[in-house]
């Protein structure tokens, strides 16, 4: 599994996706990290993170706020959405390790009137 985590500064999770310097990219096997990797993404428009993702192998994107049109085109790259992360990414990757990091279906009503477009 490879779970993405974007941030602006490789130790907490961003808030929104869209804004963040850079994707941790996390394997994991049998429950435990296994590899880690900082990638610059491309310039943000819809549809190119979440391709971009899928290339680089995400199953998962742990963030937290998109709009309804972007966890769609997430799960259409075959990328499980978990929305509502804020904090460390050590202490959402080890909570969703365990099981119990659920989304919070925080979407971002903004997104849906284009203000990010």
């Amino acid at each position: 599994m490879m779970i993405a985590i974007p941030s602006h500064d490789g130790m907490n999770v961003e808030e929104h996706f869209g804004h963040c310097r850079e994707f941790l990219l996390i394997g994991v096997q049998d429950g435990k990290e296994i590899s880690r990797e900082s990638v610059t993404p491309p310039e943000h428009a819809p549809g190119v993170f979440p391709a971009f993702l899928a290339e680089k192998g995400a199953n998962v994107i742990i963030t937290g706020g998109m709009g309804g049109r972007a966890v769609d085109l997430f799960k259409s790259n075959d990328i499980d959405v978990i929305l509502g992360a804020q904090g460390s990414i050590d202490d959402n990757l080890r909570v969703f390790l365990e099981g119990d990091l659920a989304s919070s279906g925080s979407i971002c009503s903004s997104h849906e009137r284009g203000c990010h477009s």
